[in-house]
């Protein structure tokens, strides 16, 4: 499960009222090129994209084990959390319909904040999209959702992302406690960054 970042932050009612608009209206193609938001006739595709090791095994939050009814769910969740104004499960597919790609974007409206997962498929892995995609991420979410702090987490041993991260300039802040669907818990690396600090990160 999610945690709001560190930083503790207050909306107004009508900053909160704002940001879930800006949530539920939020256009999936702004972000680029054959996304678009996870429903249920993507299930079959995303549980073929998760069941790859190489995608899933270092994201703490995904619906294992991998079952389609698990992964049906887990879009379920996702379609609620974007009514609400408070998340969106954005799928990027190919010409084939193949999924290359997913982002899961947590937001908590009262907060002004967010946090954001994903993960690449394998072939495009160490391929530079990932530092692509990320920052371009990021961007849309201070810009479109009008959030004011971003967090991210990774796996203590999840290299790879942890250097992406650090590249992209957001700010260590220790480590927390991630805790799965299933109830255990895993020790991640924390970040955050600021909308103001993003900016001006920027314009250098």
């Amino acid at each position: 499960m999610s945690a709001p970042p560190t930083t503790l932050l207050f909306a107004s009612p009508a900053e909160e009222a704002a940001i879930r608009e800006a949530v539920r209206h939020a256009d999936p193609l702004t972000l680029g090129a054959g996304r678009v938001l996870a429903r249920p006739a993507h299930g079959a595709a995303l549980l073929g994209f998760l069941s790859d090791p190489a995608v899933s095994g270092p994201i703490y939050d995904l619906p294992r084990p991998f079952t389609l009814d698990r992964v049906a769910a887990w879009i379920a969740e996702g379609e609620t959390l974007h009514e609400r104004g408070e998340g969106l499960l954005i799928l990027t597919r190919n010409e084939a319909g193949e999924i290359l790609s997913y982002a899961k974007i947590t937001v908590w409206p009262e907060r002004a904040s967010g946090e954001l997962g994903g993960a690449l498929r394998a072939s495009y892995q160490s391929s530079g999209a990932g530092g692509d995609g990320a920052p371009r991420t990021i961007q849309w979410m201070f810009e479109r959702l009008s959030l004011r702090v971003i967090c991210l987490t990774a796996a203590l041993d999840n290299i790879r992302s942890a250097r992406l991260i650090d590249r992209i300039g957001f700010t260590r802040m220790g480590e927390r406690d991630s805790v799965r669907g299933d109830g255990s818990v895993r020790r991640s690396l924390y970040w955050e960054m600021t909308r103001e600090a993003w900016a001006a990160a920027r314009n250098r």
